[in-house]
């Protein structure tokens, strides 16, 4: 899944409608006026008129830099809609150069809707300087298909402040499950509508949830070949258990289930909740739309020491594009998202200036000079308590990061079930929901 907020962008959708001729959205003629036209969509919306103003003055200085191009950009929300992204590609209507979530490239490459972008990387002068698992995942069976343009990894957020009331060190947030559980029940004993710890378990949210935790004890959802779940063994057991034990034994967990991202933000930022599973893009919405206090939230990496799960987005070309658009949509790309402390998402000063938080530690693209000199730009540029996220960007050092599993919303939808159950019924039976969920899940994998 995508985590919610990334970064200050708000995601956008092409404002093309299925029922709009394909000219609408790619561009058949990729001439305009002697210039090559490329379309392109997750243009912030209007009503983000920071990132819309960023967006729009970025696209100006690229084809200023560029006058043979001629970019058309494509807006609404959110960026990519699962229930119509099929539909698009298949009817024609999909933008030249479009967004996509890493768990997209294989499946758009399988249905043969993505250009071959192999001979044409080479003139993106920052595709060397991209760290090497993020261009694996667009990357499919030899060939180069798209471009990775952000990525997160979960990360455990907490309240340092709940933590010194109930007697914790802030400083020191739980490494391990154990670890969390007993911090759980000792911030929910605080009384007053406290609750230690708080979880997904609908809108496929749940299964998310269940994936990024059975990750981080070394466990994984599907086997390697992608044909059978693997979620029927001690590490899922455990991550059910667990969770059954918080909600049952410990009363850590509070009453209300059934939770999805927004309820969790809310109870985080009013200052009623301890902990929960996130990537760092949540905490300006906690912030600036909840309620919260950037010097109270602070991040740690998940615990178990075992993994993490990482997603993130990027951009992929249409299969109708021209040779001219591929090289046009790739400097394009290259312009607005890949350039150190520069463009869309890493210019940091501008972001500043519009009091758009900067110093989080996610996202994290480049590797080597390039990594560092978009690390220094942004330190030199931090407008939010950046300790508070050492903790996450040392322990994530040693986790193995795991993106999210094949098919991963109709799994997830399948083990929403089993996170539900354990949350709701006291009397859930464990062994029984992995064995159920993952005969569904083998189902899955069977069809696919």
């Amino acid at each position: 899944m995508r985590s919610t907020g990334y970064r200050r962008t708000v995601a956008a959708l092409s404002v093309c409608s299925l029922a709009l001729a394909a000219s609408a959205c790619g561009s058949g003629d990729d001439t305009a006026s002697g210039k090559t036209r490329i379309t392109v969509n997750c243009m912030p919306p209007k009503s983000a008129k920071v990132d819309r103003r960023f967006f729009e003055q970025d696209i100006a200085s690229f084809e200023k830099q560029n006058p043979d191009i001629d970019v058309v950009a494509h807006d609404a929300f959110p960026c990519q809609d699962p229930k119509t992204f099929d539909a698009k590609l298949a009817g024609g209507q999909m933008e030249d150069v479009f967004y996509t979530y890493f768990t997209d490239a294989k499946h758009v490459v399988d249905i043969n809707q993505a250009a071959d972008l192999t001979p044409y990387v080479k003139e993106l002068k920052s595709y060397d300087t991209l760290q090497q698992q993020l261009r694996d995942i667009y990357t499919v069976d030899g060939k180069i298909y798209g471009i990775p343009r952000t990525g997160y990894s979960m990360g455990l957020i907490h309240n340092k402040q709940l933590f010194a009331k109930a007697g914790l060190d802030p400083e020191q947030p739980p490494a391990t499950w154990e670890e969390l559980r007993a911090d759980a029940k000792k911030i929910a004993a605080l009384g007053d509508g406290t609750v230690g710890y708080a979880d997904y378990s609908a809108q496929n949210q749940g299964g998310w949830h269940f994936t990024a935790e059975l990750y981080s004890q070394g466990g994984d959802v599907v086997s390697a070949d992608g044909k059978k779940a693997t979620i029927d063994t001690p590490e899922g057991r455990a991550v059910l258990q667990n969770l059954h034990d918080m909600r049952w034994t410990d009363d850590s967990m509070g009453s209300k289930q059934l939770l999805v991202i927004n309820d969790v933000q809310q109870m985080m930022g009013s200052g009623k909740l301890g902990m929960y599973l996130s990537a760092p893009d949540n905490i300006p919405i906690l912030v600036k739309e909840k309620g919260g206090d950037y010097k109270d939230l602070a991040l740690a990496p998940m615990p178990g020491g075992k993994g993490t799960l990482i997603g993130g987005d990027g951009y992929m070309v249409n299969k109708k594009a021209s040779p001219d658009q591929i090289r046009a949509g790739l400097k394009w790309l290259d312009h607005m998202f890949l350039r150190p402390g520069a463009g869309f998402l890493g210019d940091y000063a501008r972001a500043k200036k519009a009091d758009a938080p900067v110093g989080l530690p996610e996202p994290r693209l480049f590797t080597g000079a390039a990594d560092a000199k978009d690390q220094q730009v942004k330190k030199a540029n931090a407008n939010v308590p950046v300790e508070n996220y050492q903790a996450f960007l040392d322990g994530n050092q040693s986790l193995k990061m795991k993106i999210e599993p094949p098919h991963a919303q109709q799994i997830y939808s399948v083990l929403d079930g089993a996170v539900s159950a354990v949350l709701t019924k006291k009397d859930a039976d464990i062994d029984q929901l992995l064995k159920d969920a993952s005969g569904k899940i083998d189902g899955i994998l069977a069809r696919s």
